[in-house]
């Protein structure tokens, strides 16, 4: 018989939105939209240091030790779904709840009980469609260092607790307008917030990652560019210059499009290597590179720094 104990640890649950509808509608198209976005969201559930715990039909529970990976991990994944959605039809969407709770568990091998989950099962279940909602628990510790913002939604009344449990929907992208509080109770599916509804809204038109297009045309363009250089060759290889422009375009695009690393420290990683790249084309013999990077590499410490 496995091992029983408890651990304080917080709780990630997720289901589709309307997913009864879409199997009536395509049974094989929603489960391989089902399968893809559930890969995505492992992938990254465990980048932000979390472990997926069990799958069944349209929905998921995973645990983190960093109530803040858990919210990023949230964000991460609706941004990247939202990528995903909006190559579809409105009315083919995948659209996911998410609830997160910051609770006492209990243990048996590889599976957790109590209310601990059942609040964050209730917390999914409230969420807008593409929205996340969060158990006060987790606000306290999120509210200073995840940058979103949060619209209060009142207390939520859980099966087995006594009080209602406040929450709060997160906010994705830069949405500013504030919902009224929710009263909700019982079991009965309250109306998305205006907020969390915006969120969703905004997330879902942004585009669609361009992926290996984008990559395939600029890898042709710099082709062609060192072909004429080296067919009219006189002397200088002058296509180094718009060569490393268009790999500056390249990683650009892969930095916008990728949720494993902070965006802002990427951005100037790449900063970074484009200006140690002009140093190296234009050598003269003195690595003057050296002072830029050096004061990039401390934005980028003290970054990463406040962001932990």
């Amino acid at each position: 018989m496995s091992d029983t104990r408890r651990k304080l640890t917080t709780i990630f649950c997720a289901d589709v939105q309307d997913y009864t509808r879409l199997m009536g509608a395509d049974e094989e198209g929603t489960l391989a939209s089902l399968k893809r976005c559930r890969e995505a969201m492992g992938r990254l559930i465990e980048s932000h240091g979390g472990r997926v715990i069990n799958t069944w039909g349209d929905g998921l529970i995973a645990d983190f030790p960093s109530v803040v990976e858990a919210v990023r991990a949230a964000v991460d994944t609706q941004n990247e779904l939202a990528g995903f959605n909006a190559r579809r039809p409105a009315d083919g969407r995948m659209l996911f709840r998410i609830g997160i709770n910051l609770g006492d568990v209990i243990v048996e091998g590889d599976d957790i009980y109590g209310d601990g989950v059942n609040i964050a099962a209730r917390l999914q279940a409230s969420a807008a469609a593409g929205g996340i909602v969060i158990s006060s628990s987790v606000y306290d510790q999120v509210r200073n260092k995840v940058a979103v913002g949060f619209d209060f939604l009142g207390p939520l009344m859980v099966k087995n607790v006594d009080e209602g449990v406040p929450s709060y929907a997160v906010k994705i992208g830069d949405a500013k307008d504030e919902a009224p509080p929710a009263q909700r109770s019982g079991y009965a599916r309250p109306q998305p917030q205006p907020a969390a509804v915006m969120a969703a809204d905004m997330a879902e038109a942004r585009p669609a990652p361009r992926g290996r297009r984008l990559y395939g045309m600029l890898a042709v363009i710099a082709a062609v560019l060192i072909g004429v250089n080296l067919l009219s060759w006189q002397g200088v290889f002058w296509a180094r210059f718009p060569v490393l422009a268009l790999a500056a375009v390249a990683a650009l695009a892969w930095n916008r499009d990728q949720t494993l690393f902070n965006r802002k420290i990427t951005s100037l990683a790449i900063l970074a290597l484009g200006i140690a790249g002009i140093n190296l084309f234009t050598w003269t013999g003195q690595f003057w590179a050296v002072w830029p990077i050096l004061g990039i590499a401390a934005v980028m410490g003290l970054r990463w720094s406040m962001r932990r």
